[in-house]
């Protein structure tokens, strides 16, 4: 058997190589779900996805035997290290068989190619953004992930650990039900809140729907970018993924909630369309398109992907008011259950908020850094 040889993704067919290669590792696991190829395509656009504007990435293919084994991105954001004060770099959009000798020499050349860039630690998965799918599944691989979040291996793990990756964080996703969510306390809890805030939950309004993408833009730069690894998208970034997000986001289960008439918070909860994507095994584009048509309706579970306010507004109850409303409204809509995630481990906030909803951790994701 010859040796792995790891070099960069250089042509168009190169990175169809390196895109496809993402079904080998997860054939006949009944948990995958094939992600649709132009999502992919866009995830790696280096001149169409903006945020590449402020950051730069290298692809890697490892191939053995004329065949491709794996694959690396190694990705700097610009953006990631003026907010935290860090010099760091990112791997990401790992694949790889299970054979350690790959997994080596992928981090090897992502190492190298960061070190060159004059960063002096590695972190990830992040692939490429912590706004995009982020950290490696350690607990639950016998469960569906849901929308726009992360399935691996479970091998991935010791591939990455045995590199000499060390744990920087863990994320958890939270399973909840609507058998579990409500009980009087909560009720209780919300209705003061509403009325003691002068409070107003609406949902979001798809007439005006650049104004209200413009709106949550604002919300989550001004709350969220405090926290570990978090990185506000630049505008053009947010109005990328709105754009995609139009299609498909369910208006009755993305609210924001307004003080004396003054947006403070939002919760975004999307139908969890993993659902019909995991019978679309090719991640063709219109057989995706069609089959979500078809059995949208059919989707009743979502995904909890941000909720919360402002943090001059952090001890006033609001959160638990979106939380609760949230939960009603998803109800009401046909979604009797869901995911919220992903929550960082020492968002206390969050954690206590689905912990008031009486959600379990379900599944958890970690990231992992290392010197360089």
């Amino acid at each position: 058997m010859n040796a792995t040889t790891v070099r960069p993704v250089n042509s168009k067919f190169d990175e169809k190589k390196f895109i496809k290669f993402q079904w080998e590792p997860y054939r006949g696991n009944p948990y995958w779900v094939p992600p649709l190829l132009m999502d992919r395509r866009k995830l790696i656009d280096r001149k169409g996805n903006p945020f590449y504007k402020h950051a730069s990435m290298e692809l890697f293919l490892a191939e053995r035997d004329g065949k491709v084994v794996g694959r690396i991105g190694a990705i700097v954001n610009d953006n990631h290290n003026k907010e935290h004060g860090e010099n760091i770099g990112f791997f990401g959009f790992f694949e790889s068989v299970d054979d350690q000798g790959v997994a080596n020499a992928l981090f090897d050349a992502a190492g190298k190619w960061l070190k060159g860039k004059g960063v002096t630690a590695m972190r990830g998965p992040a692939s490429p953004s912590v706004n995009d799918e982020y950290g490696l599944l350690i607990n639950g691989f016998d469960r569906v992930p849901a929308v726009l979040m992360t399935y691996n291996p479970a091998y991935y793990q010791s591939l990455v650990e045995n590199y000499g990756f060390k744990k920087a964080q863990d994320l958890f996703a939270y399973y909840i039900h609507k058998d579990k969510v409500f009980n009087e306390k909560f009720r209780r809890i919300s209705d003061t809140v509403l009325k003691r805030a002068g409070l107003k939950i609406r949902p979001l309004d798809m007439k005006r729907y650049d104004e209200e993408v413009a709106l949550i833009r604002d919300l989550y730069a001004r709350g969220w970018s405090k926290n570990w690894g978090e990185v506000p998208m630049t505008e053009d970034e947010f109005n990328y993924v709105a754009k995609d997000l139009k299609a498909v986001v369910d208006p009755r289960i993305v609210i924001i909630a307004e003080s004396k008439g003054k947006p403070v918070g939002f919760g975004m909860t999307l139908p969890d369309l993993n659902q019909v994507l995991i019978h679309n095994k090719h991640g063709w584009l219109i057989p995706g398109i069609i089959r979500i048509l078809l059995f949208k309706k059919k989707i009743d579970r979502v995904r909890i992907v941000i909720l919360g306010v402002l943090p001059e507004y952090g001890n006033t109850g609001i959160g638990a008011a979106l939380f609760y409303e949230t939960g009603r409204r998803c109800v009401e809509s046909g979604y009797p259950h869901g995911e919220a995630s992903w929550v960082n481990e020492d968002n206390l906030m969050m954690n206590r908020g689905a912990e008031l909803m009486q959600g379990t951790i379900d599944k958890k994701y970690r990231i992992y850094e290392m010197p360089l």
